[in-house]
């Protein structure tokens, strides 16, 4: 069914202060629509939304066997982590198992995204490097990859190198839209992101939820990285973070994955849908509430987890001094 673009308000005093707007695509496997809010066919850079797919050639490539990767790193190879301890942990044991070291990665140098863990790296004059990067998950399996690929490891990030070219004919494969030097443009962590079409995104979704590629092998992959993810929700995300949030919201029942600029995108596997979404100012607050309404909307829930959605799809704002002052919320 066709829509106008959700809108997601924030009130307060039971006043509108603000409202967002959102081009949303909701398919199924097949790629028929199942509902559409605003521009469906609007071309989107994915960000790190696509990061599921990005793993693919991970596991596909026989590399994530050979290197005795396990369900919590193969969802932080999906990852937009908190660089908590536990992910940068996570991430030098997907290394160290692949013979590599901290220097292969090339995603950069980030502090992580918590400032309790920003002051455990002060306090221990800790030097901040690309492990504590929020990509540095996917970009261990990137490097393991061409290591188990017998490619070469450095300059990995660049549009032409193999690792981007193999990861390149997946996403083409996958999304049923090219992916090439024409539409590309640099993601946050320095590799080739592309831009494609809002409904090609969340059909890639449905099918990545469920396994269905032509391919037995990729249908296998898709499956134990969206089992991965759901499984280790902490990994993809972090703490107080919404993809780990819903995941347990949820449990074994929704794959989610936000990306920059205000994307989110998700796979229902028991219902066959994906989702893709995009806000139109690139807020993060006006998706996180819309995905979690699509959850609700379209699951059938028990009580538990209508409870620990709620102040997801209601995101409830305070003041510094802890007083409910307003809503996030989808307008009616």
């Amino acid at each position: 069914m066709k829509h106008d673009p959700m809108l997601v308000t924030v009130t307060r005093g039971g006043h509108v202060e603000s409202t967002h707007g959102i081009d949303c695509v909701v398919t199924d496997a097949k790629g028929a629509l199942v509902d559409a809010y605003g521009e469906t066919d609007k071309r989107i850079f994915p960000r790190s939304a696509i990061k599921a797919l990005q793993a693919i050639p991970l596991v596909e490539s026989g590399a994530a066997d050979a290197f005795g990767f396990c369900d919590k790193h193969l969802a932080l190879a999906c990852a937009s982590h908190n660089g908590e301890p536990e992910h940068v942990n996570c991430a030098q044991e997907m290394l160290a198992l692949a013979g590599l070291e901290e220097k292969c990665l090339e995603c950069g140098a980030q502090l992580p995204k918590r400032t309790e863990d920003q002051a455990d790296l002060v306090r221990s004059e800790t030097t901040v490097t690309a492990i504590y990067n929020n990509c540095s998950g996917k970009h261990a399996g990137f490097v393991a990859f061409a290591k188990h690929s017998d490619l070469p490891v450095s300059d990995y990030i660049k549009l032409n190198h193999p690792v981007q070219r193999e990861i390149a004919a997946v996403l083409t494969a996958t999304t049923h839209s090219r992916h090439d030097e024409e539409n590309h443009g640099i993601d946050g962590c320095s590799i080739p992101t592309y831009k494609i079409p809002l409904s090609h995104l969340a059909s890639a979704f449905a099918r990545f939820g469920v396994g269905e590629d032509p391919g037995p092998e990729r249908s296998k992959a898709m499956v134990r990285l969206r089992d991965a993810c759901m499984n280790e929700p902490f990994m993809v995300a972090g703490t107080d973070r919404v993809c780990t949030k819903l995941m347990n919201a949820v449990p074994g029942r929704v794959f989610v994955k936000v990306g920059a600029e205000g994307v989110y995108t998700a796979s229902i596997p028991e219902l066959g849908y994906g989702i893709a979404m995009k806000s139109r100012d690139g807020n993060f607050r006006a998706v996180e509430v819309a995905v979690a309404n699509l959850v609700e909307k379209y699951l059938t829930l028990n009580s538990a987890e209508i409870a620990a959605l709620k102040p997801i799809s209601q995101a409830v704002l305070t003041n510094w001094n802890g007083f409910n002052v307003g809503l996030v919320q989808v307008a009616e």
